[in-house]
């Protein structure tokens, strides 16, 4: 396999040709030469696209793909498809599936469905089994097929003891916990942001307080525990000023913040439409430029999708017994760039991979291609017609977005959107 890619402007704070516009010569998934104007002498398969910009891989924290059991609302295959054509080059799986990811032999099954993708998937392993909260799952055992870290998706832990004894148990292997942040006592039966919106609809609401509440205690058990802690989708402004102290204070905290959050707010419920359903809530202004304001001062490491696909089901029904959840893949890109510069939009969906424990390569010669092409201008709406996944239970419809993803080049696979 070889290409060469034509004229793109390189954004990778750590490489050399940060900023450069360059031909690159990729043979057999490796970076072979970077310059100024690399001749084509063996009729070799060259892309050149309007405006090319490349970087780094990106990377998804968070994606849901109902495989296995959930087929209907996505599989492993077209999922990662999606998510190549999206810009990806390597997604974290959520154990949200039937049966729950909770065990050696779930992770082997995830693993070998995403054989030959060029996105690659890397699985999260539920925290508890069957992820009801009671008893810790078989960690290590899923540590040593490849499960990247250990939590129960959209699901807070109850037992503060339990989440202590995780913390401590996987520092053996450097194991990493995702705490889900959510009172449910404080939750109660609250479907929305709790505020004037809210009010206004006659929805029962989650005060912020559930999530900081829970933020605050499992920072506590954090600091008496030592280890690393990942706390996924915060919403408000406090929950980042509590991570902000946290991490200055030495903890090994990290966090992340869906695109939903930093581009809408819970003014978006007017219409009732369960579209905008999603946990944690939306919250209101206030919270989402705190959020934007912690993405910019870097408390928030990185930013996902938290792609949730969800069948016309359980999306076309009353806003209280409707289920949360958005696909945001192939939107995610096009939000984000509406809100936030381009470099750190970048640095974001990047910097994840650090935190996961997954190799990060910059873009040089010998460096094996891990990259993503994208055009950083020009505007369009999201429409359905934008939609790649099976569930088209989108978020962001209508949406006016800015710039292009052209596609991925990785595990020496070129695919273009």
């Amino acid at each position: 396999m070889k290409v060469i890619i034509r004229e793109a402007k390189i954004i990778d704070s750590t490489s050399p040709f940060h900023n450069k516009t360059v031909d690159i010569l990729i043979v057999d998934g490796l970076i072979e030469k970077i310059g100024d104007s690399i001749p084509n002498t063996e009729n070799i398969e060259e892309v050149k696209r309007y405006n090319l910009h490349l970087s780094q891989g990106w990377f998804d924290s968070s994606v849901s793909l109902g495989e296995p059991g959930f087929e209907e609302r996505e599989t492993i295959t077209n999922g990662l498809n999606v998510a190549a054509r999206s810009g990806f080059t390597a997604i974290a799986l959520q154990p949200n599936s039937f049966p729950i990811i909770d065990n050696q032999s779930q992770v082997n099954f995830v693993q070998n469905k995403a054989n030959g993708s060029a996105t690659q998937l890397y699985p999260i392993g539920a925290l508890t089994k069957g992820s009801e909260g009671n008893d810790m799952a078989e960690l290590f055992d899923m540590k040593k097929v490849g499960a990247i870290a250990f939590g129960d998706y959209n699901k807070s832990q109850p037992n503060a003891n339990l989440l202590k004894i995780a913390l401590q148990y996987v520092q053996d292997f450097d194991g990493l916990v995702i705490a889900f942040p959510q009172d449910e006592k404080i939750k109660g039966s609250g479907v929305v942001n709790e505020g004037i919106v809210s009010t206004g609809l006659g929805l029962k609401g989650i005060p912020n307080l559930a999530e900081e509440l829970q933020i605050s205690r499992n920072l506590f058990l954090l600091e008496y525990t030592g280890g690393k802690l990942h706390i996924p989708t915060v919403s408000t402004a406090k929950s980042v000023q509590l991570i902000k102290e946290a991490k200055a204070k030495g903890l090994n905290v990290s966090c992340s913040v869906a695109v939903h959050h930093l581009v809408m707010t819970d003014e978006k419920l007017e219409g009732f439409d369960t579209r905008f359903k999603v946990s944690p809530p939306l919250r209101t202004e206030l919270d989402r430029k705190a959020l934007l304001t912690g993405i910019l001062d870097n408390t928030i490491d990185m930013i996902t999708s938290d792609h949730n696909p969800m069948d016309i089901e359980h999306k076309k029904m009353e806003f209280d017994t409707a289920k949360n959840g958005t696909i945001g893949l192939e939107s995610a890109y096009g939000a984000l760039m509406t809100v936030l510069p381009l470099e750190k939009v970048i640095e974001k969906l990047t910097s994840g991979k650090t935190v996961f424990g997954i190799e990060s390569q910059s873009i040089k010669e010998g460096a094996p291609a891990n990259i993503t092409l994208f055009n950083p201008e020009g505007n369009s709406v999201f429409t359905k017609s934008s939609i790649l996944s099976k569930s088209k239970n989108s978020a962001f419809l209508g949406m006016e977005t800015k710039g292009q993803v052209y596609g991925i080049l990785n595990q020496a696979k070129l695919i273009l959107a």
